[in-house]
């Protein structure tokens, strides 16, 4: 049985929607072994219903809740997108000049590499090699202290293509966005984040995942391994990447980051717009990425959405803007597809369902 969440007062879904939803999660999770879940609907610009599924800790028997906190991986990113659209209205980060006017500590490179090419994955910054050599190993609690320690990772690597000439997906490129941020904004990136982002949307549980600190209502993390096999995963001291991928929050919170968006209370309407317009590379070809956010039109509706995951995690948040609604799955099981449940959630959320299974 769920455990309902406290985030909607005012507007309700119908009992209806709530069955199909909790439904969907239940098959979800029997489908995939998954122990625990968070999720939230947004409806009509306003957080209107959340729950949590299953469990937070298999070990303590702790039921997951939606205030439960789960790594959000690379659902961090949008985060940090919002972020320097602010500075960035505030006339104190241009993003097109070169990284190296806020963060000197990064080398320069054959070309200069902007703050918008890093939002969409167009700076030509290395991802994680497939090797893993050169790379934190998967199994790490290093602790990094600071964006610019985090910098040594990759810093010294050629990049993998000529910025703006292709796309290439790069959780390093958003740790280079961290070091920009604190050099324009004069403070750390957490505290920042906290007071122009969390605070403002109301998001009080939402932090840095710090893996050495104890921190109340935080979910355990599994895996499955090859025979099916539910495990704890793999130890991950995220302090290397928090922008890009190192952030905890709750299904509670994530949908207040969405009904904040959507009420124009982060950032200005032609801002937002300018977020969640696709990018082009250089020789024209949309990215279907904008600063930050995925951007594409599903089932007739745009939707502005993002998915992550890494060790004991698989998140996903999903937006349709023009109709002010909005998911959030957070499953503590990593390599499962979230993205893929919020978006049955969401066609339930609009009326899409019916359509959308005859297709």
């Amino acid at each position: 049985m769920p455990v309902a969440g406290a985030a909607a007062q005012q507007k309700s879904l119908s009992p209806e929607k709530r069955a199909q939803i909790e439904k969907a999660v239940s098959s979800f999770m029997s489908a995939n072994s998954v122990p625990g879940i968070g999720a939230a609907v947004v409806v009509d610009g306003e957080p209107v219903w959340s729950a949590g599924f299953g469990m937070s800790d298999l070990e303590d028997y702790a039921p997951a809740t939606s205030s439960t906190l789960f790594r959000l991986g690379s659902i961090s990113k949008p985060i940090t997108a919002v972020a320097f659209l602010q500075l960035s209205e505030r006339g104190k980060l241009d993003l097109d000049a070169p990284v190296q006017k806020y963060c000197p500590a990064f080398p320069k490179k054959e070309w200069p590499i902007t703050s918008r090419e890093l939002l969409g994955h167009l700076g030509g910054i290395r991802h994680y090699n497939s090797d893993g050599k050169g790379d934190i190993s998967e199994d790490s609690a290093r602790h990094f202290s600071s964006m610019e320690e985090s910098l040594q990772i990759f810093a010294g690597d050629p990049l993998v293509t000529k910025p703006g000439a292709k796309f290439n997906y790069s959780t390093y490129g958003y740790t280079l966005l961290g070091c920009v941020l604190e050099g324009a904004a004069s403070e750390k990136y957490v505290d920042f984040v906290k007071e122009n982002v969390f605070q403002p949307a109301g998001m009080a549980q939402t932090q840095a995942d710090d893996f050495f600190a104890v921190i109340p209502r935080r979910t355990r993390w599994y895996h499955r391994d090859k025979a099916g096999v539910v495990r704890n995963a793999g130890v991950l001291d995220s302090s290397y990447k928090i922008p890009g991928g190192g952030l905890i929050s709750s299904a509670d919170d994530m949908a207040r980051f969405e009904a904040a968006i959507l009420a124009d209370k982060l950032i200005k309407r032609a801002t937002r717009e300018l977020m969640w317009t696709s990018l082009k590379t250089d020789d024209g070809k949309p990215t279907g990425y904008g600063l930050g956010w995925g951007t594409a039109d599903k089932f007739g509706v745009r939707i502005v959405a993002h998915t992550g995951g890494q060790q004991g995690t698989s998140t996903a948040f999903a937006m349709a803007p023009e109709r002010r609604a909005g998911v959030v799955v957070l499953a503590n099981m990593d390599s499962v597809n979230s993205g893929g449940l919020a978006e049955e959630i969401l066609k339930i959320v609009l009326d899409l369902h019916e359509t959308a299974s005859k297709n």
